[in-house]
């Protein structure tokens, strides 16, 4: 049966409640879970509005009477803008590691916010069955950053190969991470990263991407190229496989242990031959399960 419009808008204000960010109207249909028309959207959040079961500040919509979240993501989004650009050159070097195929930016600044003490998270595609040595040669790199207090700036947590492309769990946190994803560079396998996953146009069929190959393509190193045409044997395959063994036993302890970030955050990585990533089991289970409970609440309502 057809859900009505204003519960599905509902249910958009009330995910990104979550993170304390209220939307614009533009921003609401893209994120629908039905197909709308910008002035049916208007005229329902009108009615909405006159029973206050929405609430705007500006131009921008809320689930709370609360102009703070409003001024907090202004904010946010001004802050956001030069930790963008620094991303963007970060993720340019990045990309002469070898095997490296794509890196976009993920996490809150993909979505142009960021919070005072905010990260820059990266989003990686290597080559098939080079994963992890694409990957330690990467956190080999960011220990340097510690001695320059920029550590924050090299968040390397998300991988998959070409292997699998194709996002393992497909629920509305892993689509609205994927259809949000900010791509910097790359030789062109994000066009196929989207097509495998365009199951995510399910859970948001007003969502439309915005790729341009002149935006993020980039050319290969001859230093990039030689160390791949050097490793590219049985050397590479077991250094890769090596890796994998070694920094999965270790964040197994990490787990074992209940280690937690700086920030209080539960640490996790869920490891594979073609795929390192936080393990799903802690931020994304909670959020998922928030926003479960958030909804058996709208629909008692």
């Amino acid at each position: 049966m057809p859900v009505a419009l204003s519960y599905s808008i509902r249910k958009v204000l009330t995910y990104f409640d979550l993170f304390d960010y209220p939307l614009l109207k533009e921003e609401i249909v893209s994120f629908l879970d039905q197909p709308v028309h910008l002035d049916k959207l208007e005229e329902v959040l009108e009615q909405m509005l006159d029973e206050q079961s929405v609430f705007r500040y500006d131009d921008y919509y809320s689930i709370h009477k609360d102009n703070g979240r409003v001024m907090q993501r202004i904010a946010g989004n001004h802050r956001a803008q030069p930790l963008l650009r620094t991303g963007g050159r970060i993720s340019r070097f990045l990309y002469q590691v070898p095997y490296v195929r794509a890196i976009g930016i993920s996490g809150s600044l993909s979505k142009n916010f960021a919070r005072e003490d905010a990260d820059i998270d990266y989003f990686i595609i290597t080559r098939a069955n080079r994963l992890w040595f694409a990957r330690t040669l990467m956190h080999i790199f960011k220990k340097f950053s510690f001695l320059l207090g920029r550590q924050h700036w090299y968040c390397l947590n998300y991988y998959i190969d070409e292997e699998a492309l194709e996002i393992e769990e497909k629920n509305i946190y892993t689509a609205i991470e994927l259809i949000t994803l900010f791509p910097v560079c790359g030789n062109g396998i994000l066009h196929e990263f989207y097509r495998k996953n365009g199951w995510a146009n399910s859970f948001y069929p007003n969502y439309r991407l915005k790729i341009d190959d002149g935006d993020f393509s980039k050319t290969d190193s001859k230093l990039k190229r030689m160390l791949e045409s050097l490793f590219s044997g049985r050397l590479g395959d077991w250094l890769d496989d090596y890796f994998m063994r070694v920094t999965s036993r270790r964040w197994k302890r990490k787990e074992a242990r209940q280690k937690k970030s700086v920030k209080g955050a539960r640490m996790g990585l869920h490891t594979g031959k073609h795929f390192s990533k936080p393990n799903p089991l802690f931020f994304q289970k909670e959020i998922l399960d928030l926003y479960s409970e958030h909804l058996k609440r709208l629909s008692t309502k």
